[in-house]
């Protein structure tokens, strides 16, 4: 199976929301006060991705769902894709209780500092960091 890094580093536009809603709360807790990374396999157990695919497998398998999609009727599929957004997502209010959470706390002196020894170490560029942020936020300094 392929690897993703999936993290959570923060709050974000509605990402406890929708985390807990995925994983639950106690593997929302892991997950986001971790920031570990995440393989494929782990992510689909826990609920994060739908579906590990190997790569080679992919696009015929992404194929295979719009090919059965496109045979369903389409006001049936929108309809459908509503009445389960309405059930699973978080109201507008939440995720924006959740936005200006992470704009606080990223103005945060504590997260200046941790951000900026990222910065110095490769942070935003192609290379070890970004492949494996998860480990890099684990290895810095406790700034409190």
């Amino acid at each position: 199976m392929p690897t993703s890094s999936c993290q959570a580093n923060g709050t974000d536009a509605g990402a406890i929301q929708h985390l807990t809603r995925l994983l639950g709360r106690g593997r929302a807790l892991e997950a986001v006060l971790t920031s570990s990374d995440f393989d494929a396999d782990l992510a689909e157990r826990y609920g994060w991705v739908n579906r590990a695919v190997p790569d080679a497998e992919l696009d015929e398998f992404v194929a295979g769902i719009a090919a059965r999609m496109s045979g369903f009727p389409r006001d049936a599929l929108i309809s459908a894709k509503s009445a389960i957004n309405a059930i699973s997502l978080p109201a507008p209010a939440e995720v924006r209780a959740d936005a200006a959470l992470f704009q606080q706390l990223v103005r945060g002196e504590g997260v200046q500092r941790r951000t900026s020894e990222l910065f110095k170490q490769g942070f935003q560029t192609r290379g070890a960091i970004e492949l494996a942020l998860g480990d890099a936020l684990g290895d810095l300094k406790a700034v409190d």
